[in-house]
C-alpha cells in the first residue's frame, strides 16, 4: 500500500471531508468575516511601528521607508500562502511543516526553538513598563530606576497571561481587542500627525518610500555607516515579523476558514468549554462545486490581508514615523529604558502635557496589547505543535487541549518573569527581531515547498506568487548578509 504523501514523516495522513461554503459579507459583516489579519497587524504595530521603526527613522531618514513597503508586500504574500495551506486542511504551518521529511519531531524542535530564540524575550512588555513610569513620574527613567521599570514590565507580562484565561474561543477575544486597539492606534496616530507634521515631511515620507532621501537630494537605499543590527531588526519587524506571520495560520485555522471550521480550535479556561480539537486535519476533492467554494474563500483572504493586514502595516509604520522624526532631533539614538515613552516626553515639552500624556496612552496599550498577542502566539504555536506530533500528550488529562495551552502559557510566563531582568527591552526586541529574518528565510522556502508538493494540484500556488516566496528569502537573506559583514569588517 502506497503511503500518502503528507504522511511520510510520521503523521496521520489527512481525512477527506466536504469544503464548508464561504461566507458572503457585506457592510458591517466584513468585521466578523475577517480576523487573522487584524491579530497579525496588532502584533506589528508594537514591535516594527512603534519601537524599531522609529529608532531606525530617527537615527537615519524617512528615506528607509522603502524598507516597509517591500516588507509589507511580500510579507502579505508570504501570509496568503500560510493561508492557503490552512484553507486546504484545515491545519496550521507548522503541521505541514512537520509532514516533511526527515521527520515530524525533527521540525517540531526545529521550529519550536525558533519560537523560543524569537519570541520568548519579553521586551514588548519592559518598553511598555518604560511608558506606564513616564506617566507616572512625567518624565523618562534613569538607570537608577531599572528595577521599579523591571516590576512594571512583570506585572504587565502576568496580566497578559491572566487576559487569556478568559473568553469562548481566545482567537475570537484577540480579534476584539485588535480591532479597537488598530482603529484607535491608526485614528489617534492620525490625528496627531495632521495635527502637528508639516507638510514638508508628509512629503519626505511620500518619496522615502521610493527610497528617496529629501536631506541629501539623493536617492538613499542603505545610510553610510549604517548599524545593521538595527536595519535588519526593523526589516524583519516591518509587518509582522517571522514567527507572528507563521501564527497567523494558527489564528485562521481557530478562525474557521476553509477545511478549518471541521477540525476545532482552542477554547478558553475560563468561559470555554472543552471542544474536540483534531491533531490530523481535512482536505477535499477539487471538483468543480469545491472549487467554487474555494474562491469564494479566497475572496474572504484577501480582503483580510490587503485590506486590512497590507494597508494597515503601511499607515502602522508611516504615521509613527512622521511624529518621531518631527519631534525628535534627527541622528539621535533613543535606544534605551524609556524609548516607549520618549516620543511622549518630547511632544509634553513642545506642545504640552496633554499631547504627551495621549502618545505615552497610546504606547502603553500598543505595547501591551502586542505583548498579549506575542505570549498567545507562542503559546498556540507550541501547543499545536505538541498536539500535532504526541499522542501522549493528546491523551493527557482525557484529551482537553486547553491542559496543553495553559499548562505551556504558565512556563513561558515564569521564563518572561526571568528574561525580563537579562538586559533593556529594547535589546531584547532586537535579537528577536533579528531572529525573525532568519526565520523568513527559513520558512518561506520551506512553505514553498510544502504547498508545491502536498497540496493537490488545483490548489498550487502560480509561478509568480512561488517567485514571491523565494524574494522573501533574499530579501532578509540580503540584511543577514549585510550585518555578518559589518562585524567581520569591524573585527
Amino acid at each position: 500500500m502506497t503511503q500518502a504523501p503528507e504522511a511520510r514523516s510520521g503523521l496521520d495522513p489527512w481525512r477527506t471531508a466536504e469544503l464548508p461554503p464561504a461566507p458572503r459579507p457585506k457592510g458591517l459583516g466584513w468585521f466578523s468575516a475577517l480576523g487573522p489579519g487584524v491579530i497579525a497587524l496588532g502584533v506589528s504595530i508594537g514591535s516594527g511601528e512603534f519601537l524599531l521603526g522609529p529608532a531606525a527613522f530617527v537615527k537615519y531618514g524617512l528615506a528607509l521607508l522603502w524598507i516597509v513597503g517591500v516588507a509589507a508586500f511580500l510579507q502579505t504574500l508570504l501570509n496568503v500562502e500560510l493561508m492557503r495551506y490552512t484553507m486546504a486542511t484545515g491545519e496550521p504551518i507548522f503541521t505541514g511543516f512537520m509532514r516533511t521529511r526527515p521527520h515530524s519531531t525533527f521540525w517540531a524542535w526545529f521550529y519550536s526553538i525558533l519560537y523560543f530564540l524569537q519570541m520568548g524575550w519579553p521586551g514588548w512588555a519592559g518598553a511598555a513598563a518604560g511608558a506606564v513610569f513616564f506617566l507616572f513620574a512625567k518624565r523618562l527613567p534613569v538607570a537608577a530606576e531599572a528595577g521599579t521599570v523591571y516590576a512594571i514590565g512583570a506585572g504587565l507580562f502576568v496580566l497578559c497571561a491572566l487576559i487569556l484565561t478568559f473568553g469562548r474561543r481566545i482567537e475570537r477575544t484577540l480579534e476584539y481587542l485588535n480591532w479597537i486597539m488598530v482603529t484607535a492606534i491608526i485614528g489617534g496616530l492620525g490625528a496627531l500627525a495632521l495635527l502637528f507634521v508639516p507638510w514638508s515631511t508628509w512629503l519626505a515620507a511620500v518619496v522615502g518610500f521610493a527610497g528617496f532621501d529629501v536631506r541629501s537630494g539623493s536617492f538613499q537605499f542603505v545610510p553610510a555607516g549604517a548599524d545593521f543590527f538595527l536595519l535588519g531588526a526593523f526589516a524583519a519587524y516591518a509587518g509582522g515579523g517571522g514567527v507572528a506571520n507563521l501564527t497567523l495560520s494558527n489564528w485562521a485555522r481557530d478562525k474557521g476558514y476553509g477545511m478549518s471550521s471541521t477540525v476545532g480550535f482552542i477554547p478558553a479556561a475560563v468561559g470555554g468549554k472543552k471542544v474536540a480539537l483534531a491533531h490530523s486535519g481535512n482536505t477535499f476533492q477539487p471538483n468543480e462545486n469545491a472549487l467554487e467554494r474555494w474562491r469564494g474563500w479566497w475572496r474572504i483572504v484577501k480582503v483580510d490581508q490587503w485590506g486590512v493586514y497590507f494597508t494597515g502595516a503601511i499607515l502602522g509604520m508611516a504615521l509613527p514615523a512622521l511624529l518621531y522624526v518631527t519631534f525628535i532631533p534627527a541622528g539621535s539614538d533613543i535606544r534605551g529604558l524609556g524609548i516607549a515613552a520618549a516620543l511622549a516626553e518630547a511632544v509634553a515639552s513642545q506642545k504640552g502635557a496633554i499631547f504627551g500624556g495621549v502618545i505615552a496612552v497610546l504606547g502603553v496599550w500598543i505595547l501591551f496589547k502586542t505583548q498579549l498577542d506575542i505570549l498567545e502566539g507562542m503559546t498556540r504555536g507550541i501547543t499545536d505543535i505538541l498536539w500535532a506530533g504526541s499522542k501522549r500528550i493528546r491523551a493527557w488529562r482525557g484529551g482537553d487541549v486547553r491542559v496543553v495551552y495553559y499548562t505551556v502559557l504558565a512556563v513561558i510566563t515564569a521564563w518572561g518573569i526571568i528574561a525580563l531582568r537579562l538586559t533593556q527591552p529594547i535589546i531584547l526586541l532586537t535579537l528577536s527581531a533579528n531572529m525573525a529574518g532568519i526565520v523568513f528565510i527559513i520558512s518561506s522556502l520551506h512553505l514553498l515547498y510544502v504547498n508545491t508538493h502536498l497540496l493537490p494540484v488545483e490548489l498550487r500556488p502560480p509561478l509568480w506568487r512561488r517567485l514571491a516566496l523565494v524574494a522573501l528569502s533574499l530579501f532578509y537573506g540580503l540584511f543577514l548578509i549585510l550585518w555578518l559583514w559589518s562585524i567581520i569588517a569591524r573585527g
